[in-house]
């Protein structure tokens, strides 16, 4: 059994689901849509362009569910998952996943996006293992906090290493599949890395390197 490592925003999804939920918050009165959306907006080009500070990020993102019972962020997400991520769901990612689930290899979704966005969206997909940004509770709430290492750059790689230690599977054989530059270190990593939808840095590294790169966005 071979891992199959895919990124989530913009590889299986034909969009951000992180900068959706902000849009989404914005949309629905939740939040004051000019002062985030600016900020919002630009944290995301940061991340394009492989710049993004991800620690002022994360307090920028996760502020919203510090402050928000339980109950109501639940309600919220329903709807965002109703309202905005089915709409981002592409069925020949789904074909992609399946096609390894066939061959029995092993489905990990590894997303800088945390786990509150991100859960709902792995079980949709019937994908088990998510390895994600983590989200700090307290006395049954957010703290609006991140724990762990950030699962972003570098620090993907690191979470990859510590769940490979803890389950037992290793990268031989591996496929890790993304669209955005900031996965370079774990491109590097695995035994057949894949360029999906590539941004033009990642498009770039990957002619280099003479990776594949596909495409699953509908033709």
């Amino acid at each position: 059994m071979h891992l199959a490592l895919f990124d989530l925003d913009n590889t299986l999804l034909s969009g951000d689901s992180d900068h959706a939920w902000g849009d989404y918050l914005c949309k629905r009165g939740i939040i004051n849509q000019q002062a985030y959306q600016a900020r919002n907006d630009k944290f995301y080009q940061d991340y394009l362009t492989g710049t993004l500070d991800d620690a002022a990020y994360l307090n920028f993102s996760l502020e919203i569910l510090g402050r928000t019972e339980m109950a109501k962020l639940d309600e919220w997400r329903s709807d965002f998952m109703r309202d905005c991520i089915n709409q981002l769901m592409l069925p020949m990612a789904i074909k992609l996943l399946a096609k390894h689930s066939a061959i029995g290899d092993k489905l990990v979704i590894i997303t800088a996006t945390n786990r509150f966005i991100t859960a709902p969206i792995a079980k949709l997909l019937r994908v088990e293992t998510l390895i994600a940004t983590e989200c700090e509770i307290k006395n049954g709430r957010y703290t609006g906090r991140s724990t762990d290492i950030s699962c972003f750059r570098e620090g993907k790689v690191k979470r990859l290493n510590h769940w490979l230690k803890k389950s037992g599977y290793n990268l031989e054989g591996s496929y890790f599949y993304s669209d955005s530059i900031n996965d370079l270190p774990l491109l590097k990593q695995v035994t057949h890395p894949v360029a999906v939808d590539p941004d033009h840095n990642l498009r770039a590294e990957a002619e280099r390197h003479n990776w594949p790169i596909i495409t699953l966005r509908n033709s």
